[in-house]
């Protein structure tokens, strides 16, 4: 698929991300997508993102921030029309792997134990062979500016060390489990939401358990 198949306002948006990303050498959230196309709707720019990323204009980092980027294709053609490129698995390397599904981040208890999980599949394209991973469904709007909507599916990776910036699933008191982004100083550790609406918090360490930090957010359309 080139370009000119999409419409016009798809058309602007990826116009608009690529110069955002070449020049503030990060990704732009989707109130600043919808400031630079000329849009109010917030929601409707977050489909018409959907949209690039289902025909592969568009592809998470599954980096620090799980950041949209441009996808690398020659010639305004998408890496969906190319199966033989970069994305394309390794023979012998399975497409999906198989991890638990543990539930809600939502108030209320912690993240169920294995055990008790559902198994759900991956596809390699977020698991890329990681291991001790798990998969929660975000309730709420916290993340919002992340592209990480009400309802999506969000895989997590255990891990021993979390840096600044990283966006994590913490339970806070062993009561409340969120997914924030990251941040420790000397005044202790912030959960940052992403949504002009709501305001950081600062807990104490000993408050705040981190129980995993996202690789990949899959749609659960």
């Amino acid at each position: 698929m080139k370009t000119s198949d999409l419409t016009k306002r798809q058309q602007a948006v990826l116009k608009f991300i690529r110069a955002f990303v070449q020049s503030e050498g990060r990704s732009p959230t989707l109130a600043e997508i919808a400031k630079g196309v000329g849009s109010s709707a917030v929601s409707t720019i977050h489909k018409h993102v959907q949209h690039l990323m289902d025909k592969g204009f568009l592809v998470r980092s599954h980096g620090k921030g799980n950041n949209l980027v441009v996808a690398s294709a020659a010639e305004g053609e998408s890496q969906l029309s190319r199966p033989g490129r970069s994305e394309a698995r390794q023979e012998g390397t399975p497409t999906v792997r198989i991890f638990p599904f543990c539930g809600d981040v939502a108030a209320g208890s912690p993240i169920l134990p294995e055990s008790r999980a559902l198994p759900i599949e991956v596809p390699n394209s977020i698991h890329r062979q990681r291991d001790e991973l798990f998969v929660l469904r975000v309730r709420g709007d916290s993340m919002v500016d992340d592209a990480i909507l009400d309802g999506d599916l969000v895989v997590l990776q255990r891990k021993g060390e979390y840096r600044n910036g990283d966006r994590v699933v913490a339970l806070i008191d062993r009561e409340e489990v969120t997914l924030k982004e990251f941040r420790r100083d000397a005044k202790g550790v912030w959960l940052i939401p992403h949504n002009p609406e709501l305001q950081p918090h600062c807990y104490a360490p000993q408050n705040i358990d981190i129980q995993g930090v996202l690789v990949g957010v899959m749609r659960s359309c």
